[in-house]
């Protein structure tokens, strides 16, 4: 894989790295301008995590689905480097060949268009959480039931065979790109689609703790994705998914312990 990655040349490397460092940078300038306006009771998305007896406006919920497509977007696209530069010398390779050449661009589109519509999934969630009035103004549960039984749900699945699948091919992406290579932008976009599908699938319980400790709480945000990043990118961390599950089920038994105490 460093071989492969190495036949780019620097400037072309560089542009996709800023590239991507770049959209994540705004992706996070946007969370950031956000979270000071929902603490200071300008943004809509705290507006919309208050209770209160009408239904939301659609406005304020095209706000909240944004809100979760750059969030989406600044959490995952750090994660997606290793692929998209494999992805790249791939094809830098190809045009050696005179075969026709497809930009990095158009893979990664692929990969954040699926957790786009991830985000369209969390803002259904949110609202019927809202409708049942188990958000605080913070966007965080107000259930112990909830918080517990989503640190449970996300720990529980960390052991799962479901897991360690969509781990080894995010993990693995010069087997990715050898089994499931396609020619053309179309190609490329379906290939990106695809792995964007095995990550969500990865990673879409880890999603889901945004409501345990905040929504708009940007150093949990910042805390999932750190941690996301070391699970599918740092060599020789399996045991993390063992004590990532392990401590998310304590926490989830502490919490709804508290409960019942």
């Amino acid at each position: 894989m460093a071989q492969s990655i190495g036949v780019i040349p620097r400037g072309e490397r560089n542009f996709i790295l800023g590239g991507m460092l770049g959209v994540t940078a705004l992706a996070w300038g946007y969370l950031f301008v956000d979270a000071w306006r929902m603490n200071h009771g300008a943004s809509c998305c705290a507006v919309l995590a208050m209770p209160q007896l009408r239904a939301w406006p659609v406005r304020d919920l095209v706000m909240l689905f944004v809100m979760w497509s750059v969030m989406m977007v600044a959490m995952m696209t750090p994660t997606a480097g290793p692929m998209v530069m494999l992805f790249a010398a791939v094809q830098r390779q190809r045009r050696a060949t005179q075969a026709a050449v497809v930009p990095a661009g158009v893979f990664l589109a692929g990969y954040l268009l699926v957790w786009v519509g991830f985000s369209l999934a969390a803002t259904v969630l949110q609202w019927g959480l809202h409708a049942a009035a188990l958000l605080s103004p913070a966007m965080v549960s107000t259930s112990p039931w909830l918080g517990g039984g989503l640190l449970i749900a996300a720990g529980v699945f960390q052991f799962t065979p479901m897991k360690r699948a969509c781990l080894r091919h995010c993990r693995s992406p010069l087997d990715f790109l050898l089994t499931g290579w396609r020619d053309g932008r179309r190609g490329a976009l379906v290939m990106g689609l695809r792995h964007g599908l095995s990550c969500t699938g990865c990673c879409w319980l880890l999603m889901a703790l945004l409501f345990v400790l905040g929504v708009m709480n940007l150093a949990w945000v910042a805390a999932i994705t750190a941690f996301v990043v070391m699970e599918k990118t740092v060599p020789g961390v399996k045991w993390l998914n063992w004590v990532s599950g392990a401590a998310c089920v304590v926490w989830g038994v502490v919490v709804m312990g508290r409960a019942i105490g």
